[in-house]
């Protein structure tokens, strides 16, 4: 069985490297193929100059794969390379994030400081990139005053962009209402974004919204509209398709959304190997354990540490 096993992930790998053609890190990371990136990364910068770009790469590839430690050498290395850049300050405020949420208390607050400080920074260095506004308006929104939240400063955030982005802008303020559990405006918010937009992100959101509020279906309505709408963000297909999962509705539609994604070819926000574990969970649930463990095999063929993966495959092979 594990000789099996064994052959099977080789082949998967083959199968997925045909599939998701890259040559580039760059390229490797938005293909989801994880741990091919990580290893030309490493012998890339092994022995040459440091290449604060390749740094940055390295520290994403980490962020995906919740090695915490890891990636925030590589983005300290980047943001310390290239200072006036503001994409390395983003990535490193969020993986600083990312690592608080999973500490204690003192260690956490002390990188929550770290996190607005970064994120901070990725504004004042580019006052129009939308990613930093969004990250630093979520600090403000749900840290305590104490290490430099404030729902006001959130909605400072809310108004600049709608200088330039109406409907992220609605967004971020749909996002403050529901923090302030202010649930009609925190909708109203959300429709605003979809006039805004009419794309599939903003009918994400709102199934979002549905979905914590209990009304899935309305949740389900909203993804049926989101899976007919253009697609801004290719990543809403795996996010919908989550939803779905998670709430137990509708699991024809969520495959088809991933499959739609798999095909049209993985963005880095939506890394490959998490849809294959995610479309191997749904195949799963409608009674196909065979197609389920061929893609929980897609998966660990482009992250071998995914341990979901991993334990799903073990659950179906047994």
């Amino acid at each position: 069985m594990r000789f099996r096993t064994l052959a099977s992930l080789g082949l998967c790998s083959l199968l997925l490297q045909s599939a998701y053609a890259a040559t580039s890190p760059k390229e490797l990371l938005a293909a989801g193929r994880v741990d091919e990136t990580i290893q030309t990364l490493e012998r890339q910068l092994t022995g040459a100059t440091p290449d604060a770009e390749a740094y940055n790469l390295l520290c994403r590839a980490y962020f995906m794969i919740d090695e915490w430690d890891r990636g925030i050498a590589a983005c300290e290395r980047a943001r310390n390379l290239d200072p006036q850049n503001s994409l390395y300050h983003l990535w490193l405020g969020r993986i600083y994030g990312e690592k608080a949420d999973r500490a204690g208390f003192l260690s956490a607050a002390g990188l929550a400081k770290k996190v607005r400080v970064e994120f901070e920074r990725a504004v004042e260095l580019d006052p129009r990139n939308v990613e930093a506004r969004v990250d630093l308006a979520e600090f403000y929104f749900s840290a305590p005053g104490i290490v430099g939240g404030g729902k006001d400063k959130a909605r400072a955030q809310a108004e600049a962009v709608a200088a330039f982005n109406p409907a992220v802008a609605h967004y971020i303020s749909g996002r403050i209402a529901e923090s302030e559990k202010n649930s009609a405006a925190a909708e109203r918010e959300f429709r605003a974004a979809i006039e805004a937009s009419h794309r599939a992100h903003a009918w994400l959101h709102l199934a979002q919204f549905l979905a914590h509020a209990n009304r899935l279906d309305e949740m389900q309505q909203a993804l049926r509209t989101m899976e007919s709408s253009p697609v801004d963000r290719p990543e809403a297909l795996m996010d919908g398709a989550s939803l779905l999962l998670h709430t137990g509705r509708e699991y024809p539609m969520a495959v088809r959304l991933l499959r739609r994604y798999l095909s049209n070819g993985p963005v880095e926000e939506g890394p490959a190997f998490k849809a294959h574990d995610l479309l191997g969970q749904l195949l799963e649930k409608q009674g196909d354990p065979r197609a389920a463990a061929d893609e929980y095999r897609a998966a660990l063929a482009l992250s071998h540490t995914y341990a979901r993966a991993r334990e799903h495959l073990k659950q179906v092979d047994h």
